[in-house]
């Protein structure tokens, strides 16, 4: 089979069916419950093969959206060990993670031109999107803080070591420890992230914050098409407010840098992928795009690596190519990478993620993530962000 052939088994393989929803597990030993960011991939990609699937994923997701308009990161659909923590909710965690929703929608709307399907999806899309603009930016500094590293997506990233005050070698099972000390304190605020949990771990984080934008600018063209213009005035006006506070407070020396305090703007000084991000949502002028994609992206000595982009810069303390989310490739920053460079027209570029997104496939199969020096794969097997890959295909 093809790649793009096992990436759709894969998708089908890992698909389960409880109390009548329908989703898509990332990995059925490591990750056998429902994901947000994992399940709007899902979608992206299943919107291409089977669309009524990557409908039934959204429907699942949005399913279980808690009465404050949060969609949590994770769907205990079945009995488990892995990944359970006393969150005080009810077969879901407490927290959230970046808010691909809407352009999930977008690609299964371009795909079939559902229009019914939008409108019963619609209404829990604006309650999630109100929610991270109404009690995520507690002092109206339009910049959206998350309250565990877990929400990022990138669960022990070296970008939060400082404001978790753990060391750059720190172990994998150490910093888990660490990050379940902070679940204790989310539990013990209620996780309330507006009044409480700001003392405790609060970072306005550029990938979280950027592919809000994005979604945001998604989100009103669908408010437009539905005839919603009230919702379309809001996503537009803060999908602007976001974008120059971003500029304002996070853009430093040609990059953009995630931040530290509710208050405060203290600087995440590592070079993580992080960089990158904001090509995906066009925040970069052509020119700073240029140099970095030049300087940074391709330079052999910071994140380009044979066989894929470093996670972490190379000259970072705390790169390890084997190192979860501290060096190695992933694919869905590969995904939104490639996305970014297609933004600006970097088309060679990107056919090279592309390549070396596909050669690590060829060489370890599906795996959750890739040694960027050597290519060995790591981590989860048959795991779905690979199926990411199908999405390249544009060139």
């Amino acid at each position: 089979m093809t790649i793009e052939e096992q990436a759709f088994a894969l998708l089908a393989a890992n698909r389960r069916t409880t109390d009548g929803h329908t989703y898509t597990v990332p990995s059925p030993d490591a990750y056998p419950y429902q994901w947000l960011w994992d399940s709007c991939f899902h979608a992206i990609v299943l919107a291409k093969s089977e669309p009524e699937a990557a409908k039934d994923e959204l429907r699942a997701l949005v399913s279980r959206q808690l009465p404050n308009g949060m969609i949590p990161h994770i769907i205990y659909w079945v009995p488990g060990s892995l990944h359970r923590y006393e969150w005080g909710t009810d077969g879901t965690s407490a927290l959230t993670q970046p808010p691909m929703l809407a352009y999930a929608v977008k690609a299964i709307y371009e795909k079939t031109g559902d229009d019914a399907f939008v409108a019963e999806i619609y209404p829990s899309l604006m309650r999630y999107y109100q929610y991270l603009i109404d009690r995520r930016d507690p002092r109206d500094h339009h910049l959206i803080g998350i309250i565990n590293p877990d929400e990022s997506g990138e669960d022990n990233s070296p970008r939060f070591d400082s404001v978790l005050h753990v060391p750059d070698d720190i172990l994998l099972a150490d910093h888990l420890d660490r990050r379940r000390e902070l679940i204790d304190a989310n539990r013990t605020c209620n996780f309330d992230a507006e009044f409480c949990m700001k003392t405790h771990f609060w970072v306005k984080d550029v990938p979280f914050n950027v592919i809000l934008i994005e979604n945001l600018r998604i989100l009103a063209r669908i408010s437009e098409r539905l005839g919603k213009e009230n919702d379309k005035h809001f996503l537009t006006l803060n999908a602007d407010l976001i974008t120059e506070a971003m500029r304002v407070l996070l853009f430093a020396d040609g990059v953009f840098w995630s931040a530290a305090g509710a208050d405060s703007y203290e600087r995440l000084s590592v070079a993580t992928w992080a960089h990158f991000v904001p090509l995906f949502a066009g925040l970069y002028s052509s020119a700073e795009a240029r140099e970095l994609v030049k300087n940074q992206l391709l330079n052999e000595d910071t994140f380009w690596a044979s066989r894929g982009v470093r996670t972490v810069s190379r000259r970072e303390r705390a790169y390890r190519p084997d190192g979860f989310w501290r060096g190695s490739v992933w694919m869905a920053p590969h995904w939104f990478i490639y996305r970014g460079l297609m933004r600006y027209g970097f088309i060679d570029e990107a056919r090279l993620i592309r390549e070396k997104s596909l050669a690590l496939l060829e060489r370890a199969g599906f795996r959750e993530y890739f040694d960027p020096e050597t290519g060995a794969g790591y981590g989860a097997h048959n795991f779905t962000w690979g199926a990411l890959v199908t999405d390249m295909m544009d060139i």
